[in-house]
């Protein structure tokens, strides 16, 4: 009934599969924490870019009473 399902009975066939996996998940694992590091500079240089011309436009907007 179910013949495409295949089960081997000497299970030293898995451990290839099992090695593969976990070369996949700790490249995944890898390739995530490159993401995060590269978008945290990204972030960074962005706010120093334009952190700085937020303030000074904030700056013009903001009242400012004059004193006698």
């Amino acid at each position: 009934m179910m013949e495409f399902l295949y089960f081997p009975e000497d299970k030293t066939e898995y451990i290839p599969a099992v090695i593969s996996l976990g070369v996949f998940i700790a490249l995944a694992v890898l390739v995530m924490f490159l993401i995060m590091r590269v978008s945290k500079k990204q972030e960074e240089r962005t706010e120093e870019q334009y952190g700085s011309q937020q303030a000074k436009k904030d700056d013009s907007l903001s009242y400012k009473p004059q004193g006698k």
